[in-house]
């Protein structure tokens, strides 16, 4: 029945994604149908209505769009105009200055917003043309701006490890926002060594030179927006409130930041709201069915069938790992992040942690990190649309200087699946 369970699973999902049924409805569908097979159908289509409405009802899931709308005000607020003239007077008088202002904004504002999709359209939005001007090939410039956008994903606050925390079972939120800073800044650094090697090669200019005076202006400029990091962070680190308090507190200080920019009109508020409720509906039905197909997998038994099928290749932990990396490696290219973590978490979690000793708060870094590669590969990577949109560039341009960033990407992944300090020294040394 377990074979039969996942023949059933991946064809029906495989199908109905070839037909072009969005992703939450093959994931809620494909699971129905899996359940089918060992059960009648009126108590299948019950349980997994049940187990979507209890998914949703979680505390920690209010953090989702207060997040989401807290990036929207960010992207409308003039803050990521800031962020940028920042990374200018850090970095934009080093080789390929401009890339490295790219990525580092891209960091900024991506930490900031926890959004890699708004980090991508704003700061790709705002430094495509100026690199183009300078003389930066479009394609080099789409593909910095792609990859870099992932870096947000990791350096909280993250939506994707509040999913992560959900789909493990109440990982500490907290502590995995603390995991991340290491690895993101890691994965910026050497995306920044990529751009310089280009950057060097190509003979593309380094920035102007911005006197002392400009320089301080534009820090000064810039306080406000960096300190919603120190807020939300230090908050929630400090206990003064949950991450789903942090996200209300961010939405709050972003408001009145834009208000005081005057970037935002009271008129404009009703169309932003309702474009966070859209993009809200659409990550929460996605969380309901994935976590209904989770269930589904568990009640089948396939995590424990996976468990055993990858501990019979091998006895050794370092190869595990590998085996699973690239799984989820594979995973990314053929599907959204969301869904992915939902789905995948409960089937690799227990092998990892049972099994090979691996802490869930390490193994977290390593799934987010490993489909942030998926996010910039087609078929569906989201970043490389919006990337490829914003640049004006066709998806088959941004490939090859894309590939370089992809390798660098990947080494970073191997250095922090096996080395897991990077990860656990930052919360270790908060008493995580």
């Amino acid at each position: 029945m377990e074979l039969l369970g996942i023949i059933v699973l991946i064809v029906s999902f495989v199908g109905l994604l070839a037909l072009g049924v969005p992703i939450a409805y093959s994931i809620g569908l494909s699971g129905i149908l899996t359940m089918i097979v060992s059960m009648a159908v009126i108590p299948a289509f019950t349980t997994m209505s049940q187990r979507i409405a209890t998914a949703l009802d979680s505390f920690a899931l209010l953090a989702i769009p207060f997040f989401i709308l807290a990036g929207q005000l960010m992207n409308r607020g003039g803050i990521a105009v800031r962020l940028i003239d920042f990374a200018k007077v850090l970095v934009g008088r080093l080789p390929g200055g401009l890339a490295f202002v790219n990525i580092m904004a891209n960091m900024l504002f991506g930490a900031i917003s926890g959004s890699a999709a708004a980090s991508a359209s704003a700061i790709g939005g705002f430094m495509h043309n100026r690199m183009v001007e300078e003389g930066y090939d479009k394609s080099f410039s789409a593909a910095v701006n792609v990859s870099s956008a992932t870096t947000g994903l990791l350096i909280p606050p993250s939506n994707i490890l509040i999913v992560y925390s959900l789909a493990s079972g109440g990982v500490s939120i907290a502590a995995l926002f603390i995991a991340g800073y290491v690895p993101g800044i890691l994965m910026g650094l050497a995306l920044m060594g990529v751009a310089a090697a280009y950057a060097y090669r190509n003979n593309y200019p380094t920035g102007e030179k911005i006197g002392l005076k400009t320089s301080i202006l534009k820090f000064l400029d810039a306080i406000p927006s960096l300190l919603l990091l120190i807020i939300v962070i230090g908050g929630i680190i400090a206990g003064i409130f949950t991450a789903t308090e942090a996200s209300a507190v961010a939405v709050l200080y972003t408001l009145i930041l834009a208000m005081i920019y005057k970037e935002i009109k009271i008129k404009e508020l009703p169309e932003i709201i309702l474009k966070t409720v859209g993009t809200t509906s659409i990550v929460l039905l996605l969380v309901g069915t994935s976590m209904g197909l989770s269930w589904v997998l568990s009640y089948e038994n396939i995590p424990q069938g996976v468990s055993a099928g990858l501990l019979s290749l091998s006895d050794n932990p370092l190869i595990i790992l590998l085996v699973i990396n690239i799984i989820l490696l594979l995973v990314g290219i053929f599907m959204d992040m969301t869904p992915a973590v939902l789905i995948f978490t409960p089937i690799f979690l227990p092998v990892v942690t049972t099994q090979l000793g691996l802490d869930p708060i390490h193994f977290g870094i390593i799934m987010i990190m490993n489909l942030c590669v998926g996010l910039c590969t087609p078929p569906v990577g989201s970043l490389l649309f919006i990337g490829c949109s914003v640049a004006d560039v066709k998806i088959g341009e941004i490939i090859k200087p894309l590939l370089r960033l992809f390798i660098v990407m990947i080494v970073v992944l191997m250095i922090i699946t096996y080395v897991p300090k990077l990860s656990l020294w930052l919360p270790e040394v908060f008493g995580f």
